[in-house]
């Protein structure tokens, strides 16, 4: 039996829809302005040479429905609506034709991100990880298995702020599909059951802050709610 000097972190780990077990929760990559509107109203170009990600750590992880502490350090908090893929399992060097083979289920996932650091840190060419990589800033619904959901390439993705719809996208206008994704990032990682995908998020993001409650959803794949709580 293992002894450790300290007790280790608990596995975080996602409901999955229509059973008791839970979806392992190994690393989370991110894309990068993978939809042509979203990058415009950042100002900033679309690179259709290839995708770029960042990434969260695990420990990241928020379940749907919780009220999470508005974060330190940070004046212009942003929520960002996204489509998730759950990979279920392993792929290095993956054609794209047979890239969606590795795909567990999909969820609505939150990047929650601190506006003002990331743009800080992007203005000085450095690294984005106290903009992104956060303490509750990887907010995920439930997973839908494929056998459930199928692999969603449309379809209505929305976000709503207290009841006012603040983004509203299709599925359709992702520059980088699924496939093309996962054999874009099975080229430079080994990608594992577990990992976890957040594929882009549209125009129309913008600040929340304490009180505020976000609901969210996409077609074919489900729900996912937060509620901003008083500051850390």
């Amino acid at each position: 039996m293992t002894r450790y000097v300290i007790d280790p972190a608990p596995l975080p780990a996602a409901p999955v829809r229509g059973t008791d077990a839970r979806f392992p929760i190994n690393r989370i990559f991110c894309v990068g302005r993978n939809y042509e509107a979203h990058a415009r109203e950042m100002g900033v170009p679309v690179d259709r040479e290839a995708p770029f990600y960042f990434t969260k750590s695990p420990g990241t992880y928020v379940p749907s429905g919780a009220a999470i502490a508005y974060p330190p350090a940070t004046e212009n908090y942003h929520y960002e609506m996204e489509l998730v893929v759950a990979i279920g399992k392993p792929a290095f060097r993956v054609a794209r034709e047979e890239a969606l083979e590795v795909v567990y289920g999909y969820a609505c996932g939150l990047d929650m991100t601190r506006r003002d650091l990331q743009l800080a840190a992007r203005a000085k060419q450095r690294p984005w990880d106290i903009g992104k990589d956060f303490e509750d800033s990887a907010v995920l619904s439930e997973i839908v298995p494929v056998a459930a959901c199928g692999h969603p390439t449309s379809g209505t993705l929305e976000l709503r702020v207290d009841g006012e719809t603040k983004q509203s996208s299709d599925l359709t206008l992702l520059i980088w599909s699924i496939p093309e994704l996962i054999a874009h990032l099975s080229t430079l990682y080994h990608l594992q059951p577990g990992d976890l995908i957040y594929t882009g998020t549209p125009e129309g993001v913008g600040p929340v802050k304490p009180g505020n409650r976000i609901e969210g959803s996409i077609a074919q794949v489900g729900t996912i709610a937060l509620t901003i709580g008083d500051p850390a």
